[in-house]
């Protein structure tokens, strides 16, 4: 999904070196963090709530952006628009969108497969709601900073709907979506050590989480209210408003729910470098999005076109008036 918000506030003013090497991993948190709404495309189009970026914690491993679309009913139309540096992430609960796509892909994202775009150097690509008025729509969108070898690469899509189940115990099951959870893997395509995992904790129940403790992790309610048992206390709980950082070097974590609840886990080893992201564009320097800014405005073959689309396309947003620096943890 794009961001029409294009939101300056959001981009530091400061001028710093990139660091180039990964930072020393922090040690076990509790970091609670709200999701901010955010309207995209007006008042009369969608809202999403997202929880990353935030001014506190930028990114989680090499994960850079989590919205939620819905739940609500919609009709969604988001023309093709660009990315780069970046994998998104699309992994649905409720209703159906076509995804179009500069690499050829015109396919029907639905509950229980993940849908998986690299955009390498550069793609452009659509989101249409399916049917003609408002329906149902409710999925998480998520970015993957890309590693230095594989920003510049090419563009490629794909799709799995056969996604590893693993068993936690008391009743709790998760499905792991991206990277290596408990010792299950799936399919998709990763370029850097990571975790997405859909974790469904049942009514009355605590579930214990196996960690690597090199990693960092943050949990983000989907549905219902689960809490962290942290040293034998609870802590406050979340829900689907909130994200909770748990930092790094813990083993396992445990979580438990009144009414049942459903999670979704996020992790990965520290990323290897900071990133400057603005709209769409994931990177390492003011000038790397200045000049693919340029080059989607002056529709250059960089990001091919979406298949099945005219010349309909979202122009990108002004940029701040300051410098695009790299983002950093608070």
């Amino acid at each position: 999904m794009t961001r029409l918000d294009g939101d300056p506030r959001e981009a530091p003013v400061r001028e710093e070196p990139v660091t180039e090497q990964p930072r020393v991993p922090l040690g076990p948190q509790t970091l609670l963090l709200e999701a901010r709404e955010v309207p995209l495309g007006g008042v009369r189009a969608m809202s999403v709530h997202r929880s990353l970026p935030q001014r506190a914690l930028p990114m989680v491993g090499a994960w850079c952006f989590l919205d939620r679309f819905g739940p609500q009913d919609t009709r969604m139309r988001v023309e093709p628009h660009p990315h780069i540096g970046l994998q998104t992430v699309t992994w649905p609960f409720v209703g159906e969108v076509r995804h179009r796509d500069a690499v050829g892909s015109d396919v029907v994202v639905r509950r229980g497969v993940l849908n998986l775009m690299t955009s390498g150097a550069g793609i452009a690509h659509s989101e249409y709601s399916v049917g003609d008025g408002p329906v149902p729509l409710d999925a998480l969108q998520l970015w993957v900073a890309l590693p230095e070898e594989r920003r510049h690469g090419g563009s490629a899509f794909e799709q799995h709907a056969e996604l590893p189940e693993v068993d936690l115990g008391a009743g709790a099951d998760a499905t792991v979506v991206m990277g290596e959870f408990a010792g299950a893997t799936s399919p998709a395509t990763v370029y850097t050590p990571i975790v997405g995992a859909e974790v469904r904790i049942p009514a009355g129940a605590t579930v214990r989480l196996p960690l690597r403790e090199d990693w960092e992790y943050a949990v983000v309610g989907v549905f219902g209210a689960a809490a962290l048992e942290d040293e034998g206390a609870a802590s406050p709980g979340f829900d689907s408003s909130h994200l909770l950082y748990l930092g790094s070097r813990r083993d396992a974590v445990e979580l438990s729910s009144i009414e049942g609840a459903t999670v979704f886990l996020l992790g990965g080893e520290p990323f290897e470098a900071d990133i400057v992201m603005w709209w769409n564009f994931v990177g390492r320097s003011h000038d790397e999005i200045v000049d693919a800014r340029e080059q989607w405005e002056a529709g250059t073959e960089r990001f091919a076109h979406v298949v099945g689309h005219g010349d309909e396309r979202i122009p990108a947003p002004p940029l701040p008036g300051v410098r695009l620096t790299p983002r950093r943890r608070r």
